[in-house]
């Protein structure tokens, strides 16, 4: 399993479920270390969320090595815009 599936299936839900998980201790009145750490619970599941968002899935290869237009730029290839 690469890196790139690892975060897609595991890591982006975990952080995910991690801002919720802040969101409810932080309303809950029950337990005061909970209350205390909601905050900082939602910031490390925000700051981790936007991290692994950035990292999106790996790109199939063309099997077939037929040409590939969405590969190039106005007609350019390997140019960057």
């Amino acid at each position: 399993m690469s890196f790139r599936a690892f975060n897609q299936r595991w890591l982006h839900p975990a952080f995910q479920t991690l801002m919720i998980l802040g969101i409810v201790a932080l309303c809950q009145p029950w337990n005061f270390f909970l209350h205390r750490y909601g905050v900082t619970l939602i910031l490390i599941g925000l700051v981790g969320f936007m991290i692994t968002g950035k990292i999106g899935p790996a790109k199939a290869k063309n099997p077939d090595g037929a040409f590939d237009v969405s590969d190039h730029h106005d007609g350019k290839a390997g140019e960057k815009a």
